[in-house]
């Protein structure tokens, strides 16, 4: 029998957990320690970013995002109905009410001409989520919202930090973005999250919204003679001990990048050669991108076959997976979306995804038994020719 390959298998890289250690003996555990300001100093340089905020999960940053732009009942929030739901609910939770947006069908993006047809003067934030750490159409939406000048651009890179854009680092496009660092992540503290800042005029605000609605920063920077209760808010910020695990990663993330790259390029040049006559879609990166390595997705020629591959490949011990079911078709979509909205390309690229097993030590082996079996269950669901 084969042995089994992981869809996932989270890896130590480096000193996590002497890091976590030195963490617990500091006496500072709680969240803006030490560690913190490294991950968070790291990250707004990256970024050329105002500052940088660490959350609890990105599931936080972003709700962190929708208390910072005031979102409200009677506002409408615009996401990719290709997402996981955090990128909605965030929002939802605030009151807003959700416009599915459709993908395009090469990057998996938002498509700026369905933000476009989506617009009106109750639309407060559009979300564009960078697919499997590839940009977005950033350009394209930039234009749209060229026209729209009240309206926020917030992105949610999950997927793609340390992704590009024509040179351009992902999650600077955007008023806001935010960063995820789950276990399934490029880099990981088992949860957490990040919300850049990329205007100046947001970080007092964003930080008292942090600090439970306090002005405990301005306390500790000496601006003001005791801190008291100010605003809204929450408990968001991370521990310093996933800090410590996390800045253990990123330390090691030119390492982590090639690794991730290496497997990304091996399932792209192994596959390639035979896509066309298979009728396989592979990732698209745009020219004069690089992408974040997050994930490594096929599109099948249609959903019975994807299926049949999935369940093929599962039998074999090879964890494979499908992935978001559209939002604009959930229970949560019809309860919190502002009306149907229809999104075709969604709803046949959610029918013949496949994500195939991707992580930092997957050996070339198992990358090559993973798309050998897949070729094979294809050729096979084909038929004669």
């Amino acid at each position: 029998m084969n042995a089994t390959i992981p869809f996932n298998s989270p890896t130590l890289v480096g000193d996590e957990l002497a890091l976590v250690e030195e963490a617990v003996r500091s006496g500072h555990s709680a969240m803006d320690g030490p560690f913190s300001r490294r991950v968070q100093d790291l990250l707004a340089e990256v970024h050329d970013a105002a500052d940088v905020i660490l959350t609890t999960s990105c599931t936080d940053a972003l709700e962190l995002s929708a208390l910072l732009l005031e979102v409200e009942p009677g506002d409408v929030v615009i996401v990719p109905s290709f997402t996981f739901v955090s990128t909605a609910v965030a929002f939802a939770r605030a009151g807003a009410s959700i416009r599915f947006a459709d993908v395009r069908p090469d990057t998996l993006g938002i498509d700026p001409a369905s933000v476009a047809r989506l617009m009106d003067d109750r639309v407060r934030a559009v979300v564009a989520v960078h697919y499997g750490g590839i940009a977005a159409d950033v350009d394209g939406l930039a234009a749209v919202l060229a026209d729209h000048p009240d309206v926020t651009l917030v992105e949610d890179n999950a997927h793609g930090l340390f992704g590009e854009r024509a040179g351009r680092p992902l999650g600077t496009f955007g008023r806001l973005s935010t960063l995820s660092f789950h276990e399934t992540k490029n880099f990981v503290c088992g949860e957490g999250g990040a919300l850049v800042l990329n205007d100046p005029a947001d970080v007092a605000r964003a930080h008292v919204l942090k600090d439970k609605g306090t002005n405990r920063r301005a306390f500790f920077r000496g601006e003001v003679d005791k801190y008291t209760w100010k605003d809204t808010g929450s408990s968001f910020g991370l521990s310093d001990l996933l800090a410590a695990f996390l800045w253990g990663q990123l330390q090691r993330r030119d390492e982590v990048l090639a690794q991730r790259r290496r497997v990304f390029d091996r399932y792209h040049d192994t596959l390639a050669p035979v896509a066309d006559d298979l009728g396989l879609q592979l990732p698209v990166v745009p020219e004069g991108d690089v992408p974040g390595y997050h994930l490594f997705h096929v599109l099948l020629p249609d959903p019975a076959t994807r299926d049949v591959v999935l369940d093929g490949l599962r039998r074999d011990g090879i964890q494979a997976t499908f992935h978001y079911v559209p939002l604009h078709s959930s229970d949560g979509g019809h309860r919190f979306g502002d009306g149907h909205q229809d999104c075709p390309v969604t709803d046949d690229v959610s029918a013949r995804l496949l994500r195939l097993p991707f992580f930092n030590t997957l050996a070339d082996d198992d990358i090559d038994r993973t798309c050998a079996r897949l070729v094979a269950l294809v050729t096979d669901g084909q038929g004669p020719r």
